[in-house]
């Protein structure tokens, strides 16, 4: 939803920031997309070829493409096995030291706590589950 300001710029209702919709490209920007359109090819060739010849930017550039910088990398700490939801406060712990020891950054234990959570979640509710059918069993016996 987009509100006018009283000023006469645009609001939109999810961010009360000013502005273009989301997603919307600058004239800038769409004037350099028009100008690379259909020569994408031709600038890879290029790219790779400087790159062979030595240019150190255009070989960064490439190396880039091909293998990008991991955003994540998988971490290996003991993590005590969860199979009922009470086990999550044993894992939890493990996370909070794997943490304090260094084994772990903040970060990365903030991440497997979250995991732990949502696991922690799915065992509660199958353990809900089992007994609300239990006890609609034994309701049904009667």
């Amino acid at each position: 939803m987009i509100i006018t300001h009283p000023s006469g710029s645009l609001l939109h209702a999810d961010s009360h920031n000013p502005g273009k919709p989301k997603g919307t490209r600058h004239k800038a920007t769409q004037a350099v997309l028009a100008l690379l359109d259909g020569e994408a090819e031709a600038l890879t060739r290029q790219a790779v070829t400087m790159a062979l010849d030595g240019d150190g930017a255009a070989l960064r550039l490439c190396l880039e493409r091909i293998a990008p910088p991991r955003k994540d990398a998988p971490v290996q700490f003991n993590l005590p096995r969860m199979e009922t939801a009470r086990d999550a406060a044993k894992a939890a712990g493990a996370v909070l030291e794997a943490v304090a020891e260094g084994d772990l950054t903040p970060t990365e234990g903030a991440h497997i706590m979250g995991l732990v959570e949502t696991y922690r979640r799915t065992l509660e509710t199958s353990e809900l589950e089992a007994r609300v059918a239990a006890l609609e069993m034994n309701e049904g016996a009667r």
